[in-house]
């Protein structure tokens, strides 16, 4: 073999050599972490959400992203998570909408106002159409990015005392997330709202320092709320609903093609999440009535009528706070699907 053949199947054997050291080096670099941290049981539609939307993230990377889950306020509870999120010691959460009332876009609080979504047809033509994603775009001023909408689904009463008609929620103590709209809601029924955290309920409610809570069936089922209350009623009267975000700063520093695959992996486990909590409210009602600790009452068409009307003066109230134009143009959605608004 002469020098020059010598040279070029040392240049040869560096280069493959090279090749396959870069190639080992990829696949063995350490994953994109993304914590994932929410208030809820795993058992719910957002924690079962979260769990899909972690399995088919990590799957379509290929292992180049890993997503911590972290429920039930293991890293933070309801007034801490937000913060947690800018701060940047969480990438990722899924709050109530009301939580970013507290960084100045009030008008996430009209997901709040009562029979403000007469069907779930009308909410997701909101969640997923320009008012929904105008909604999203406010929060990328406070370093938030706004990925998509995920359901729990429609509040119910649940009480120490029978509630049948509005008059009944006079003077009752009613646990309530952090929202003036359900302040002023529970005030104009004549109850006296308390803010207590997600995590606190069963503890508030059991100890009698409140009266009653609202909530979807799922988290009364899986909180096991229907073991410290004796009365519910079926009233369906607010939304309760959750936006995923992510930490602004860290999602530009990834690579445009995962941001691809995790905004598709995160609309997809939308999907699934919507379905699931439509199906899991139906299941937990059964499941609560079945337990024979609360006594459930569905209200009658005509007492559905005076609770629609007890709590439309909300809309008026909060208009300044949530934007008036915002709520008619809810309403404008609602009557295009044959819903007449007072």
């Amino acid at each position: 073999m002469n020098f020059s053949t010598f040279f070029s199947a040392l240049a040869v054997g560096f280069f493959l050599t090279t090749v396959a050291s870069a190639q080992t080096s990829s696949s063995t670099s350490s994953p994109i972490i993304i914590k994932f941290s929410h208030v809820v049981d795993p058992d719910t539609p957002k924690g079962r959400a979260a769990d899909f939307f972690k399995k088919i993230a990590e799957e379509r990377t290929q292992g180049r992203v890993r997503i911590e889950v972290y429920p039930n306020s293991q890293l933070y509870k309801d007034k801490e998570e937000v913060e947690a999120l800018q701060k940047g010691a969480v990438q990722m959460l899924a709050p109530s909408l009301s939580k970013f009332a507290s960084l100045g876009v009030k008008a996430f609080e009209v997901f709040d106002i009562p029979y403000i979504f007469p069907s779930s047809e009308v909410l997701h033509e909101v969640t997923e159409g320009p008012i929904g994603k105008n909604l999203l775009r406010r929060l990328e001023s406070k370093g938030i990015i706004g990925l998509a909408y995920w359901d729990n689904g429609f509040k119910i009463f649940s009480a120490n005392r029978e509630i049948k008609v509005p008059s009944d929620m006079k003077d009752l103590r009613i646990r309530i997330q952090s929202s003036k709209v359900i302040d002023t809601s529970m005030r104009i029924l004549g109850a006296i709202p308390q803010q207590t955290a997600f995590a606190d309920t069963y503890q508030v409610l059991q100890t009698n320092a409140a009266d009653g809570a609202e909530n979807p069936p799922t988290n009364i089922f899986t909180q096991r709320i229907h073991e410290v209350q004796k009365y519910g009623i079926i009233t369906n009267h607010g939304y309760l609903g959750y936006a995923v975000v992510v930490n602004k700063a860290f999602w530009e520093t990834l690579p445009e093609d995962i941001r691809k695959i995790l905004e598709q992996a995160i609309n997809d486990a939308a999907l699934f999440g919507n379905e699931n909590a439509f199906q899991e409210n139906i299941l937990s009602l059964v499941r609560i009535t079945l337990s024979g600790t609360i006594q459930l009452y569905t209200p009658s068409p005509e007492e559905l009528t005076l609770w629609r009307k007890a709590l439309h003066p909300v809309q008026k109230e909060v208009s300044d706070r949530v934007g008036a134009d915002l709520i008619k143009a809810i309403n404008d959605v609602s009557e295009k699907h044959g819903f007449m608004i007072e």
